[in-house]
């Protein structure tokens, strides 16, 4: 390989592994709600005494349901960010082009404020307010404290979707194989562990994103979908003795 194709090659390499980075946050917490809603349908079926069939149908309404609405979510949520930015960055070129005047002094003010006077001072002022688009990125980011977004929308809702399913299934494979296959096991506890080992991968990859004690990524994640699996059940015990 030669020089020229090796760098093109680890160029590719460098930009899928960045774009993978900027939506492992989103992939996570998708993963998260996933896997935890989906096993409090199942602790709950389990807590009901419903059969497997049972469960596969609840857990997959509640997988695909809630997936998308959550997708949906992701990609308004997203959506709005960057219309919002844009709407305020309409604003500054407007002020920029009809209020000169009002907008250097601003300029001048945030600088003064971080330290710079006098002639090095006035130097900041004319290098920013000498392009338009410079000019107006800095009243951006130090005058409205915004930031553009710059993932796809759409892209942030799949994302969302798919981690969302691909996490949720987990608590349901057991069943599924008792549905196909037919095992003779307790079905609610190996979906237990194939759940709570879930949580510790994605409390572990959690604390990754947030740069926080890996330990306590896990133990936070173990105790939010524990939490919900122990009142899901018991719902499902109380309204089975109250309906049965």
């Amino acid at each position: 390989m030669s020089k020229k194709h090796h760098e093109a090659h680890l160029h590719g390499k460098t930009s899928f592994f960045s774009k993978f980075h900027d939506y492992i946050g989103e992939f996570i917490y998708g993963g998260i709600d996933g896997s935890v809603t989906t096993f409090a349908v199942v602790a709950g079926a389990a807590g009901a005494h419903l059969d497997s069939s049972i469960v596969i149908i609840l857990g997959f309404a509640n997988l695909f349901a809630d997936g998308f609405a959550m997708s949906v979510g992701s990609y308004l949520s997203t959506k709005s960010e960057k219309q919002n930015y844009d709407k305020h960055k309409a604003i500054e070129y407007w002020e920029v082009d009809h209020l000169p005047e009002k907008e250097r002094e601003e300029i001048r003010e945030i600088y003064q404020a971080k330290g710079f006077e006098g002639e090095l001072l006035e130097q900041v002022v004319d290098k920013i307010t000498e392009d338009k688009d410079r000019w107006v990125d800095v009243m951006m980011k130090e005058e409205l404290e915004m930031i553009e977004e710059t993932k796809s929308p759409f892209q942030m809702g799949l994302v969302t979707f798919i981690s969302f399913l691909f996490m949720g299934f987990i608590p349901l494979i057991v069943y599924v194989i008792d549905y196909t296959q037919g095992l003779d096991a307790d079905l609610f506890l190996y979906s237990s562990i194939l759940t709570f080992v879930a949580f510790g991968a994605i409390g572990y990859a959690k604390s990754y994103v947030t740069s926080t004690s890996r330990v306590r990524g896990v133990l936070e994640t173990l105790f939010l979908g524990g939490s919900a699996a122990v009142l899901a059940y018991y719902v499902g015990v109380i309204l089975e003795r109250m309906i049965s």
